[in-house]
């Protein structure tokens, strides 16, 4: 069966541009969350990044009616429903995802908790191969690769905790959301999509930090560092992160853009040995040696009996 192998350059720099700024973010988002408390970090970064994309999908819905009104046919005319629908889904994903890796950061050192977010990069092709019965021999050894060296830049053995346990369900539901990408990203403007993927995370992140935080008053009262945080998370993180995402997706095998997204567990890795000063050894060295060679075997052709 036919199944999409590769991944053009353009997507492949926008997914790694998304895991760069991602992988940062864990140090962001320990430190904001520990000032700001969780659902309140998660509220106002998501409804940032909403405000940040609102004037750009303006821009871009003018610039798409002009041309409309000019006769142009080029022009890609989306399903209003689909672009709702597909921007609730993929928000309420991201809500939940958020909320279950941003409550154990607190308790993990940034490494591990990249390590365990990045689990994904397993699930997104079972996943696939569950819903649509396409596989690519090259994508399950880059995974099984990438797996190792994710496990090496855990330090080479974990201990499984509850917090442990939270992060791989985040993982999962991280999963989900790739898929939702994957599946709207071609019904609908992909930018109009993550700005209402923000607003549904935002607005359902403020609806517990009202109930069981103060989010108001953290605010007012918070640190330069957990300010500095919020507005990296919220602004490069959210509004810039998340859309390059669904850029990189648009069109392209969500198991291969799994597999460059989770370059983020890397670059935690490194962000928490330069920002927070927490230990990068040998190990995690050879672990992020891995991941890469993981995005290369991906990106290799292979030919008809590697698919199945």
């Amino acid at each position: 069966m036919n199944v999409r192998t590769a991944m053009p350059m353009r997507n492949a720099v926008y997914c790694f541009l998304a895991a760069l700024i991602w992988g940062l973010a864990f140090s962001a988002q320990k430190v904001g969350g520990d000032d700001l408390g969780a659902f309140t970090f998660i509220g106002y970064r998501y409804l940032m990044g909403a405000l940040v994309l609102l004037p750009l999908v303006l821009a871009r819905r003018r610039a798409r009616n002009r041309r409309l009104a000019a006769g142009d046919r080029t022009v890609p005319v989306y399903d209003g429903r689909d672009v709702r629908k597909g921007g609730i889904l993929c928000g309420l994903f991201l809500f939940c995802a958020s909320v279950f890796q941003q409550i154990p950061i607190a308790h993990v050192e940034v490494g591990k908790a990249g390590f365990l977010t990045a689990l994904y990069i397993i699930l997104v092709p079972i996943l696939n191969f569950l819903l649509t019965k396409r596989s690519s021999r090259n994508v399950w050894i880059a995974a099984s690769v990438s797996l190792v060296g994710l496990f090496l830049l855990c330090g080479g053995g974990i201990g499984i905790s509850a917090w442990d346990l939270l992060l791989i369900f985040c993982a999962f539901l991280f999963s989900l959301q790739i898929m939702t990408i994957d599946h709207y990203s071609a019904l609908a403007d992909v930018v109009e999509l993550s700005c209402i993927q923000f607003l549904v995370s935002g607005i359902a992140g403020m609806i517990p930090a009202i109930v069981l935080e103060h989010p108001q008053s953290a605010l007012i009262h918070a640190s330069r560092a957990g300010i500095v945080s919020l507005l990296y998370a919220g602004i490069f993180s959210s509004g810039i992160a998340y859309t390059f995402q669904m850029v990189g997706q648009k069109g392209a095998d969500p198991a291969i853009a799994s597999l460059i997204l989770s370059l983020e567990s890397v670059i935690s890795a490194i962000g928490g040995f330069l920002i927070l000063h927490q230990s990068l050894g040998m190990r995690a060295t050879a672990g992020c040696i891995f991941m890469f060679a993981a995005i290369v075997i991906a990106q290799l052709p292979e030919g008809k009996r590697g698919k199945v």
